[in-house]
């Protein structure tokens, strides 16, 4: 069985109504965006950003792909010097 962390994140409310979220839709989203970018870093794998996003792959790597993000790790710099060789 795996051990979760639990992370208490202080936001101020003019954050939410801004955003139109509730607590739990915002901590939601805020999980999903930090495993997007900690996998674009390269400090997550496909599996673990996953499985920090409370998502299965296929979802998540569906995600990536909205996002504009490889799963190959192909940056936007280097698809435009191939593009351009």
């Amino acid at each position: 069985m795996k051990k979760y962390a639990n992370i208490n994140v202080t936001v101020p409310e003019e954050i939410l109504l801004s955003l139109r979220v509730n607590d739990e839709e915002f901590a939601e989203q805020m999980k999903m965006l930090t495993a997007l970018k900690l996998f674009e870093s390269g400090k997550l794998s496909v599996g673990q950003a996953a499985t920090f996003a409370g998502m299965d792959e296929s979802d998540f790597i569906k995600l990536l792909g909205k996002h504009k993000v490889s799963i190959f790790g192909f940056t936007q710099e280097i698809a435009e010097d191939y593009a351009n060789a």
